[in-house]
């Protein structure tokens, strides 16, 4: 009897440490700064803490009920645009107020994490992660159609414009196409602004790297329409699973609509989302998901310019100077002279998405009449959790952002840790209304000012800019890349 009961004092001895263990390992890095000292121009670059195994904080979607909705800045009201969606990613609103919304999720992929154990490891904790937050459904790979004819902030008409996409992401419109980004290619359809469905067979612009640890790639034209940007995101954190595997990842790309060639415009970005022209300065702006597993307090997410040829250093360095030692692939030569510092931090690992400036129309009221709006769709690797909001960043008369985020459309994320939806996308109404597309949700958002007049244009100030695009300064070849990626 006293050997069986030594046995068992020994065996609940080993699993009490094997759970102190398991805790240890499993804790996770808690955050140490407060978040507005990672926020801003002048974020806190503190010491990196890698970790092996990632901190983990999921926040399971619960979805909303009908009386439920986020909660609005003060003198803001926020109602329900549509609902019923599956799954609503990036939203492009038409010249003639119609809103199509890309109803998409990831494509069957693996997350690239290296060879050997470390990497199927990897791959299986993704794809539970990806699970609980509500990012592993199947694509719905759906363009759907809103329509507001009345004006009065709801769309009274749904319609399924097209089915057989890819994962489908950015949009884009101009005379007559539709240009749709799936994650592994750029197409353009023949489409009439009000028409029931895209038809015909797309033509194919360019391939695309797919799948990846970034799937959703994003589209911008240029003001004259000649120009499309397409943002492209890394296979990988750092490269895990080796360089070659990056080609053509981590970057924007400038397309040439006349040409049918394309250029790398900027590179070292590990996850570039929004894409938006600065109504000041008329430079590209990009939001950007920086990298995972130096703990909570790193990196910043970020919103910066994006001048022609820019290099932000992924994965190699990061916030400008700041060298990754966890990477193994060798630095270019160079690399940290001519690396770019982001502009403006939104906080370590808030996922920030969707991009849009203020401008002519809004109906936000004055304290939003001069910035940008940025969609941060929620941390799964922090604690406490970050983002889970959409915010206003301030911008001075040069076009230069200052200050701290301010809150737009919060209450998405619960206090047991669930969330009702995550903000991915935003967009403008025809009545000057911010669109906010919530992909766990299923439900487009309606921001205003109640009574609020139409804030002015932005007044551009007098200043000299440079080439912001490559075009006529590279005598490209049709069909073949200008630059190698």
């Amino acid at each position: 009897m006293r050997i069986i009961k030594k046995i068992l004092i020994t065996l609940l001895v080993i699993l009490i440490l094997l759970a102190i263990a398991g805790w240890w390992v499993l804790r996770g890095d808690p955050a140490k700064l407060s978040f507005d000292q990672v926020t801003g121009t002048d974020p806190t670059i503190g010491d990196p803490r890698p970790q092996t195994i990632p901190t983990v904080k999921i926040a399971k979607p619960v979805g909303w009920k009908a009386d439920e909705k986020p909660a609005a800045a003060q003198g803001l009201a926020v109602t329900r645009f549509a609902q019923g969606l599956d799954h609503p990613r990036n939203m492009l609103a038409l010249p003639n107020g119609d809103i199509i919304v890309a109803e998409s999720n990831a494509p069957a992929r693996i997350v690239t994490g290296g060879g050997g154990i470390q990497g199927a490891v990897t791959n299986f904790i993704a794809g539970f992660l990806f699970a609980e937050a509500g990012a592993a459904a199947p694509s719905p790979n759906k363009l759907v159609l809103l329509q507001d004819k009345d004006g009065d902030g709801v769309a009274e008409t749904k319609t399924v414009l097209r089915s057989d996409l890819a994962s489908p992401a950015g949009l884009a419109w101009r005379d007559g196409k539709l240009y749709v980004a799936n994650h592994d290619a750029v197409l353009q359809f023949d489409y009439a602004l009000g028409a029931p469905a895209i038809t015909g067979t797309p033509k194919k612009l360019m391939d695309l790297p797919g799948g990846g640890n970034h799937w959703s790639r994003n589209l911008l034209l240029s003001d004259d329409g000649s120009l499309l940007y397409v943002s492209v995101g890394s296979a990988s954190n750092i490269g895990d699973g080796g360089m070659e595997l990056e080609q053509g990842r981590a970057q924007i790309d400038e397309y040439n609509l006349k040409t049918g060639s394309w250029v790398p415009f900027a590179a070292g970005l590990r996850n570039p989302n929004g894409l938006a022209w600065n109504p000041w300065t008329g430079e590209l702006w990009t939001t950007v998901n920086e990298r995972d597993q130096l703990g909570s307090d790193l990196v910043p997410d970020y919103l910066t310019n994006v001048p022609l040829g820019a290099q932000y250093g992924w994965p190699w360095l990061y916030w400008g100077k700041n060298i990754d030692d966890r990477v193994t692939a060798p630095m270019p030569n160079y690399l940290s002279e001519y690396s770019r510092k982001p502009v403006y931090a939104m906080g370590p690992h808030v996922a920030a998405l969707g991009l849009t400036f203020s401008g002519a129309g809004n109906r936000l009221g004055a304290g939003f009449g001069q910035g940008a709006f940025v969609a941060r769709h929620g941390s799964w690797n922090r604690k406490p959790p970050s983002g889970y909001d959409v915010v206003f960043v301030k911008f001075d008369k040069l076009g230069n952002p200052t200050g701290k985020p301010v809150p737009v459309l919060t209450g998405f994320l619960n206090s047991d840790g669930t969330t009702k939806g995550r903000p991915s996308w935003l967009a403008w109404d025809k009545t000057g209304a911010l669109l906010v597309s919530d992909d766990t949700g299923g439900v487009i958002w309606r921001v205003i000012a109640p009574g609020a007049p139409a804030n002015p244009a932005p007044v551009k100030p007098k200043q000299e800019a440079g080439p912001t695009s490559y075009k006529g300064l590279l005598p490209p070849q049709p069909g073949v890349p200008a630059i190698s990626g």
